[in-house]
């Protein structure tokens, strides 16, 4: 069964980058404004850093854990969980890895990439 939540950052993938679908996935537990969301992941797209750095749906699941942490963990240790999740996954958490630029082999593909985050977030809340 698909997770709701998780399409419809899939959909929200469509016109903004990986990081920025996940957190407008969440903004309605967020408090804060389409406009502000797009703006905190506007420099999460494509790795941040060009497919060189961490996955920008695992990125955008990180900075919505700050925001939902309502728990007595810390977010660092949810978002420990959440990237240990989604490496299991999506077989790696570096944009570059994950899409095969060296290797051109790709391990997951970027809806999927939204899809593990988003679900690797709900498992910590």
């Amino acid at each position: 069964m698909a997770n709701v939540r998780a399409e419809k950052a899939v959909e929200y993938k469509k016109t903004c980058n990986c990081a920025q679908a996940v957190l407008l996935a969440f903004k309605d537990e967020m408090g804060k404004s389409e406009e502000e969301l797009l703006a905190l992941g506007s420099g999460f797209g494509s790795g941040m850093g060009g497919m060189e750095a961490t996955c920008g749906a695992l990125c955008g699941a990180a900075m919505a854990a700050g925001f939902l942490n309502a728990s007595a963990a810390p977010t660092k240790m949810m978002t420990k969980a959440m990237l240990e999740e989604f490496k299991e996954k999506a077989g790696a958490t570096i944009c570059g890895d994950l899409k095969g630029i060296k290797t051109k082999k790709m391990l997951c593909s970027c809806d999927d990439c939204v899809r593990h985050a988003v679900v690797a977030l709900e498992n910590q809340l």
